[in-house]
């Protein structure tokens, strides 16, 4: 087995690529979530039964949380193409 020469362009190297990993993770995570949020805002919003219907205070506040959500998953893909450059 080869001993590996641990030079600093390698170690700088390994730090990026590790890096550029946990962005891509955190991205897909941060899809996922905006996918599950989109599909929670269209259940309460085609819910035809007027009975159960959400009030203008909780469609605000869904509407606030997708709006935060939008601009981390924006923050974040800027910061990956930073990182990939």
């Amino acid at each position: 087995m080869a001993k590996r020469k641990n030079t600093l362009t390698r170690f700088i190297e390994d730090i990026v690529d590790d890096t550029k990993d946990f962005v891509d993770d955190l991205l897909d995570r941060a899809k996922d979530l905006e996918s599950n949020a989109k599909d929670a805002v269209t259940d309460v919003v085609d819910d035809d039964d007027d009975e159960d219907s959400a009030s203008e205070a909780d469609m605000a506040s869904l509407k606030a949380s997708l709006a935060a959500l939008q601009a981390k998953v924006e923050e974040l893909t800027a910061l990956q193409a930073k990182s990939s450059k």
